[in-house]
């Protein structure tokens, strides 16, 4: 069954049956032909897909949610301790209020309050190759905490199976626009990735919001590829010709959807859908925590997207200028810790 929006009870399933990705890793030409069809669909409707036999130990996922809640756990002194100065470098600890994300949409607004959430944030962080070198603001070094032990190890297991996910489903999309199965992984094998753990929390006691106060506010993913695991807790929700929608996360399965700059390659053709987290009703008592951990597949710093060629034709000629992918991602993350729309190239 093709994954589409579907609203139940003013509730949204992303898709109503998710998208399995076993029989890519494990069958033949047309296993691997038929999950291509069912990503290209997703992507041509919502952008949004449910993946199930994504290969990640339920283990390793809960590890790296729960040791990144011990942290978020800590006292506020000490995590400010893990804050990074510099806002490009896109690294450390995140207090709640210091973001407002709707500005990365770079569209003139009037002010837009600042979001309710913490974060940590993690990324790839090479040393052996000069081409990091090079781009070393795109690639800054990690923070980790002294406490909780094990964070890192967590982390790093954690990034070690969602590579192999986001690459499956790389292959699979190569294939759903008639190229070469490798040709995305070719094109980002050097990508910035950078992985953000997520704590939503309302304390006992704690004003209602702002009015128009998100816990994540209204954006659309900046990069290529966005893979979230969280906890099946209401608040997120994309949004479908002007009308929101709540999403679902079933157990085991993980939340994937595309990001500006594969709207850009492929012309369109795939939808990078706007989406936010909502807090919880005001009459929801007591503390409504939710947790996530989004790993962004952001590209190669130096890499020019430009319209796929299976993409665009005669009738359909490319809808963008290119970009250069760093210089696109810098000034997306600026946008919100500046609380200033983002001054988009091209």
């Amino acid at each position: 069954m093709f994954n589409r929006l579907l609203k139940i009870g003013g509730v949204v399933a992303i898709p109503v049956h998710p998208i399995d990705l076993t029989p890519f890793r494990e069958g033949g030409p047309d296993d691997k032909a038929e999950v291509a069809r069912q990503i290209d669909d997703a992507c041509r409707d919502t952008g949004f897909l449910l993946l199930s036999g994504h290969g990640i130990p339920a283990e390793t996922a809960d590890a790296v949610l729960d040791t990144c809640q011990a942290f978020f756990d800590l006292p506020l002194e000490e995590k400010r301790r893990y804050k990074v100065a510099d806002p490009a470098a896109n690294r450390g600890f995140t207090e709640m209020g210091e973001e407002a994300l709707a500005y990365s949409r770079g569209e003139p607004a009037e002010e837009s309050p600042p979001d309710l959430f913490e974060a940590f944030t993690m990324g790839r962080s090479p040393t052996s190759d000069p081409y990091y070198d090079v781009h070393r603001r795109d690639f800054a070094p990690n923070v980790w905490p002294e406490r909780p032990a094990g964070l890192r190890e967590a982390a790093r297991a954690y990034e070690r199976a969602a590579r192999g996910t986001a690459d499956i489903v790389l292959r699979a999309m190569a294939l759903a626009l008639d190229l070469e199965e490798s040709w995305f992984i070719d094109r980002t094998r050097r990508s910035i990735v950078t992985t953000r753990a997520l704590d939503y929390r309302r304390a006992p006691g704690q004003p209602d919001p702002a009015p128009g106060q998100m816990r994540l506010g209204a954006h659309t993913d900046f990069g290529i590829m966005t893979l979230l695991l969280a906890d099946d807790v209401p608040g997120l929700q994309v949004c479908r010709d002007g009308e929101w929608f709540d999403v679902s996360i079933p157990p085991g399965t993980l939340v994937c959807n595309i990001g500006d700059m594969l709207e850009r390659w492929t012309n369109d053709r795939w939808r990078s859908t706007l989406h936010r987290v909502v807090p919880p009703p005001r009459e929801v008592s007591g503390p409504v925590r939710r947790r996530s951990l989004a790993r962004f597949l952001d590209g190669e710093p130096d890499r020019v997207v430009e319209c796929i060629p299976s993409c665009c034709g005669p009738d359909n000629p490319p809808r963008y200028p290119p970009v250069v992918g760093g210089e696109w991602l810098l000034a997306k993350v600026l946008s919100g810790r500046e609380r200033k729309p983002a001054a988009l190239p091209g």
